[in-house]
C-alpha cells in the first residue's frame, strides 16, 4: 500500500496552491482541515498534514509530533517521513480511518494541551 495515494497527494496540492495564491493575492491563508494522519507503529510520532507546497512536492505543512510532548506546526518533507522507522523497525503508516474534525489549528491546540496529538 501506498503511504500517499494519489487522490490524497492532489488535495495536498489543491490546498498549497490555494494559499500560494492568496498569499500573491494579499490575504490571509487559510488554516485548511488536516487531509491525512501519518504515525509510526512502534514510536511515538505523529503528523497531521493539510498542504504541500506548490514549488517542491516533497515539503509538506501540517501539525508534527515526534513524541516528544512537543507537537508544533510547521514542515517536514514527505521523503523523510517515509524514510522514518521506529524502534522494532517499522515503518510510517496512514491512519485509514482518520477523519478530521477540525482546522489544523484546533488540532495544534488540543496537541498543546495534551502534550500530543489526539486524532
Amino acid at each position: 500500500m501506498d503511504l500517499l495515494p494519489k487522490a490524497i497527494l492532489d488535495q495536498l496540492a489543491a490546498n498549497g496552491r490555494t494559499n500560494q495564491d492568496r498569499i500573491a493575492a494579499g490575504e490571509d491563508t487559510l488554516d485548511f482541515e488536516p487531509v491525512v494522519k501519518l504515525f509510526t507503529p512502534d514510536a511515538g510520532a505523529t503528523w497531521l498534514l493539510s498542504e504541500t507546497d506548490p514549488e517542491d512536492p516533497d515539503i509538506a505543512h501540517g501539525l508534527c509530533d515526534l513524541g516528544l510532548g512537543f507537537p508544533e506546526i510547521g514542515s517536514v518533507r514527505l521523503s523523510e517521513i517515509r524514510a522514518v522507522r521506529g524502534r522494532l523497525g517499522l515503518p510510517v503508516e496512514r491512519d485509514l480511518h482518520f477523519k478530521a474534525d477540525g482546522t489544523l489549528s484546533a488540532y495544534a491546540e488540543r496537541a498543546r494541551k495534551a502534550g500530543g496529538i489526539v486524532a
